[in-house]
């Protein structure tokens, strides 16, 4: 596949461009929503045209074992099959693998289902023959995910076999009009982030992603591994930060060089009655908000959440009515997406510390932005 970036313009190492794709173009930075089954939770095809996204990620283990990628090639691939014209990212299924305490070999994973208990082999070129099949934009190769914190080496190991496997991967994927993206490992040991770089690097991806972050570790700990990893990827390349999805995380990240993130965070906590907004995060569960007929967010207006009051949102929160859930979802992902382009847009006009600082400001009170 060709898969071209154009990096249009930079402020320190933040970076704004296009990415160019057969399907079409996409703006960077951009954040995918979560479609984990072919469905992003509570929402619908038409709501996701109706918010825009350019890009939805999709989980090739759920995807393989229900309702199997065979069917789904069947049915036309998982464009046709979810009704959907934009980009699909499809992960490898290795974090959710690796939640699952699987064995690890030189050939694979096995661990056992979620959904009957039987037992499932993952190998690399098995991730790479399930996604082709699953017809995505852009696949992600099988990695090994650790937990935080970590031995190094228990980190050297993960580095050493995700590279073999990535190794394995280039070579089973057929290419077509479908991308591969490499992924980084490594922990939060710099050293190791810019070797597991360089050797991935080597091996020659259309994308470069940056996994085993984010869970869990400091901040203090995350950006240095980051940006170790990121000033060694190279500059024509699109790079990915596996599933981000704080605010402050996401402005943290593009500060160090990143294009693209996913996180199941706006979707789960939508869910559970919490807003993002340029306050921070609003519980509407609360009792101050009963009679507060101000919209979610007063300072950001989306016309598919905007009309309803706080007050509304509570109510059907407390009564535990779904509407709620789907309400806050759409208005989570569109504040997110707002939140993207205006990083973009403050990149290409030279401003992005400010921007950086008012995140900050509204979403760590008190902290101040790592160095970098």
């Amino acid at each position: 596949m060709t898969l071209s970036l154009l990096v249009e313009a930079s402020d320190g190492r933040a970076r704004a461009g296009t990415m160019t794709t057969a399907r079409g173009t996409i703006r960077t930075p951009v954040f995918m929503p979560v479609g984990t089954r072919g469905a992003v939770k509570t929402l619908d095809t038409m709501d996701l045209e109706r918010l825009g996204p350019p890009i939805v990620l999709a989980n090739t283990y759920h995807l393989m074992e229900r309702p199997g990628a065979d069917l789904i090639a069947e049915m036309g691939g998982l464009h046709r099959f979810m009704g959907w014209d934009g980009h699909l990212l499809t992960d490898s299924g290795g974090y959710q693998v690796f939640s699952l305490e699987p064995k690890i070999s030189e050939r694979g994973a096995t661990f056992r289902s979620v959904y009957d208990g039987s037992y499932v082999e993952l190998s690399p070129e098995r991730a790479v023959a399930v996604q082709e099949l699953l017809g995505s934009d852009i696949a992600m190769v099988l990695d090994v995910c650790t937990a935080l914190p970590a031995d190094r080496a228990v980190l050297r190991d993960a580095v050493d076999l995700t590279v073999r496997w990535a190794e394995r991967s280039r070579q089973a994927h057929s290419g077509g009009d479908q991308a591969q993206f490499g992924i980084v490992q490594g922990g939060v040991e710099v050293d190791l982030r810019v070797e597991s770089a360089e050797r991935t690097v080597a091996i020659g991806f259309d994308g470069y992603a940056v996994g085993g972050l984010s869970v869990g570790e400091s901040r203090s700990r995350m950006v240095p591994a980051l940006a170790a990893a990121t000033g060694v990827l190279p500059a024509d390349r699109p790079r990915y930060f596996m599933g981000l999805g704080d605010p402050v995380g996401l402005v943290e990240a593009v500060a160090n060089g990143i294009d693209m993130f996913d996180c199941v965070l706006p979707t789960r906590l939508a869910r559970h009655g919490t807003a993002l907004t340029g306050e921070g995060r609003l519980n509407l569960k609360n009792l101050r908000f009963a009679r507060d007929d101000r919209p979610i967010d007063p300072g950001f207006a989306h016309p598919l959440s905007d009309r309803y009051s706080r007050a509304y949102l509570r109510h059907l929160l407390v009564t535990n009515e779904p509407t709620a859930g789907r309400i806050i979802t759409l208005h989570n992902l569109a504040w997110l997406a707002d939140l993207t382009a205006r990083m973009g847009l403050a990149i290409r006009e030279g401003r992005f510390e400010a921007l950086r600082a008012e995140i900050w400001s509204a979403w760590a009170p008190g902290e101040t932005p790592h160095p970098g």
